[in-house]
């Protein structure tokens, strides 16, 4: 039997989008699974959006996911959430993203408005997406907000066949030592309380 989850990312520049896109698969490949994975950086460092697709499992061809086929989108923000929901979620899937707001390029130039939870949550329920937003109180460093993500997936099992230990593993082996312990801890104390997976968007 051949299975495959077909991975979304996407974040503001600067948010370490292309962190969690490695420990991601760096799990899957400590899990055994196959992985295909690429970015796309764009303006990342004028916080333009960074976006990342990973596939993993089994007989994996490519990288690319195809628009409204995403079985999990993942993303660092709320308007990028809405963006990654609408655009690349299919049908059933599953979003996770960190609750806050950066305000993307297109925010900041005033072509977009600031997006709201309740307008991700809306939308999700319409295309029977299961939402999980994410938020640490006390978090001692923003840059932690993509931990915080990973533990949660983690901790729902929402990459079939990869274990908590597996992006444990994978988070040991990428973070660079002076950052690690905090990075670990944090990662232990998300994926520790989650209950079995649950659906808030309905």
């Amino acid at each position: 039997m051949t299975h495959t989850t077909q991975i979304y990312m996407i974040g503001v520049g600067g948010q370490g989008i292309g962190l969690l896109s490695e420990v991601l698969a760096h799990a899957g490949d400590l899990a055994g699974l196959e992985i295909r994975a690429v970015d796309t950086h764009g303006l990342a460092q004028r916080g333009g959006s960074v976006e990342s697709f990973l596939r993993v499992g089994t007989r994996v061809f490519s990288p690319l996911v195809a628009p409204h086929d995403a079985d999990l989108v993942i993303a660092l923000e709320r308007t990028e959430a809405l963006r990654g929901l609408v655009h690349y979620a299919r049908r059933g899937g599953r979003l996770v993203w960190y609750e806050t707001t950066w305000q993307p390029l297109a925010v900041r130039l005033g072509r977009e408005p600031l997006v709201e939870t309740a307008q991700i949550l809306e939308r999700a329920r319409a295309l029977d997406v299961t939402a999980y937003p994410v938020h640490v109180d006390g978090l001692p460093d923003p840059r932690m907000q993509n931990v915080a993500v990973l533990a949660t997936i983690a901790g729902l099992g929402w990459i079939p066949g990869v274990g908590v230990d597996h992006f444990r593993r994978a988070l040991t082996d990428l973070v660079p030592p002076k950052a690690a312990a905090a990075n670990l801890a944090l990662f232990d104390a998300v994926s520790s309380a989650l209950p079995s997976p649950v659906d808030p968007a309905k």
